[in-house]
């Protein structure tokens, strides 16, 4: 087997970059390491500002050629891809639990299946994207999609493969060529993204992935001229280093961030549904950056909601994610470990109570937790944690239940559940977030936008805004034939 390829799960890795439709090595690398049990999964070559430079040379290159490529044949492309995807949908599996640590069943029956999903959305949504021509006094007024230019793509661990393809599928179905920056602890599927590409018919530099240490490369990435578009998902400092690199350039953001998503639950909801919602918030080992990790709840039924989620929580089974019957994999790094504890003992410290959990498990585990007595403006209840760490607060009516709610710097999501639809309308009127789910939770459907208010990031993405974004609007005003106007 080549120096460069390293096999996981029994899947045949290439752990070189790819720029311009070929394999690139680093003379250094930095090692993979699997979460569920310490393993290392591979030496991935590590890149630079030149490897940088190079991604965007090659996606520069590729560009005039792929923006003139007719939409029907940038649509057979993408829909290719799907299809390889599918074929190799448990390798994909497979190899991204062992890379991040969450559940293979998750990945084998929803993630994976949705990453196709992705290409095939964007390739329909691509064919039917027009809007009516509208008419001022006799002109035609004709709106049209021009792509803008290499885009650079910088995703995060949680989700790997399926975040990076949110992004890759509508920069391509636009007519853009895209540079992937690949979450430096998960890098594994996107290579392997890369070989489906390729084999779809994907052309040379279209797709370009470049693995690495933030700022390293990604300061290089984002500050480059070339750039015409970069879309962030991850944390409220790194969004602002890379806006801050962006700015010369005036680069246009795309940034989804952090989250403090509140679940609330009134006294008329359903108490199996609400303990189902927040029990649900442990999903991914609480690295959901949409997780409802604040449940607020109507002062007069708190005592029985806790008792039944504690009930349900309990029963929670936590450990290897490749075994059917485990419920809560590991957390993704040793070093997230120690920030998720050092949230807890802090607020343990300050006062608050671990109704279940407060400390670490074996390993890479966190034992799912849920801290009460915690005040609104303690670190536990504003800072986002990012592991399988709830708080429960009370409220006493609607008003004080939408202050809390909307007493962060955050916005990305808020869940609600009630029985009163009539409430449901005048208490999501009111809170501040990119996404609101009543009844429900997670439900994600691309035909919607998708983004966060405040600090939780800047746009909205899905559908026809993804092509808002990815695309520079043209808007062409034809005068009536044999006459003309002014004004």
């Amino acid at each position: 087997m080549s120096e460069h390829l390293t096999t996981v799960a029994g899947v045949a890795v290439d752990t070189r970059h790819w720029i311009g439709g070929e394999r690139v090595a680093s003379t250094e690398t930095f090692t993979d390491v699997s979460p569920i049990d310490g393993s290392v999964l591979g030496e991935i070559a590590r890149g630079t500002a030149t490897e940088a430079a190079a991604a965007v040379a090659a996606a520069k290159a590729a560009f005039p050629a792929w923006a003139a490529t007719p939409r029907f044949e940038r649509a057979r492309i993408l829909r290719a891809i799907a299809d390889g995807v599918e074929r190799r949908l448990e390798e994909l599996a497979a190899v991204e639990t062992a890379d991040n640590g969450a559940l293979l069943r998750s990945h084998r029956r929803g993630v994976m299946p949705r990453v196709a999903h992705n290409f095939r959305f964007f390739a329909d949504w691509l064919l039917q994207l027009d809007h009516e021509d509208f008419d001022t006094r006799g002109h035609t007024n004709h709106v049209s999609w021009d792509p803008a230019g290499p885009c650079v793509l910088i995703t995060p661990w949680n989700a790997p493969l399926m975040l990076a393809t949110w992004k890759i599928a509508p920069a391509l179905a636009a007519g853009d060529t895209v540079v992937l920056k690949p979450a430096e602890w998960t890098p594994l599927t996107a290579s392997l993204l890369a070989d489906i590409a390729a084999e779809a018919g994907l052309p040379a530099g279209v797709l370009n992935i470049v693995q690495g240490y933030g700022s390293e490369i990604g300061d290089a990435l984002t500050s480059h001229p070339d750039v015409r578009r970069i879309s962030f998902t991850g944390s409220v400092p790194t969004a602002r280093r890379i806006a801050s690199s962006a700015a010369a350039n005036l680069t246009p953001l795309s940034l989804e961030l952090g989250g403090k998503s509140p679940l609330l639950v009134f006294a008329d909801a359903d108490l199996d549904l609400a303990v189902d919602l927040a029990v649900e918030q442990y999903d991914n080992a609480g690295q959901v950056c949409l997780a409802a990790t604040r449940i607020l709840v109507e002062e007069t039924v708190a005592e029985e909601f806790t008792r039944r989620f504690t009930d349900k929580a309990s029963r929670l089974r936590q450990g290897d994610p490749r075994d059917e019957t485990t419920d809560i994999g590991p957390n993704i790094h040793l070093r997230q470990l120690e920030k998720i504890d050092g949230f807890v003992q802090r607020a343990l410290a300050a006062g608050a109570r671990a109704v279940i959990g407060g400390h670490r498990g074996e390993g890479q585990y966190y034992a799912p937790t849920l801290l009460t007595d915690v005040a609104q403006d303690s670190e536990i209840v504003q800072e986002e944690v990012f592991g399988p760490v709830l708080t429960l607060q009370t409220f006493t009516d609607e008003d004080e239940a939408i202050r809390l709610a909307n007493g962060t710097r955050f916005g990305l999501a808020a869940t609600v559940a009630t029985g009163d639809t009539g409430r449901a309308e005048r208490v999501t009127a009111q809170l501040v977030a990119g996404t609101v789910w009543v009844n429900c939770f997670f439900v994600r459907d691309l035909r919607a936008p998708f983004g966060g208010s405040r600090h939780s990031g800047v746009g909205r993405e899905g559908a026809t805004w993804s092509f808002d974004f990815y695309c520079d609007l043209k808007n062409t005003v034809t005068a009536p034939k044999g006459g003309k106007d002014h004004g």
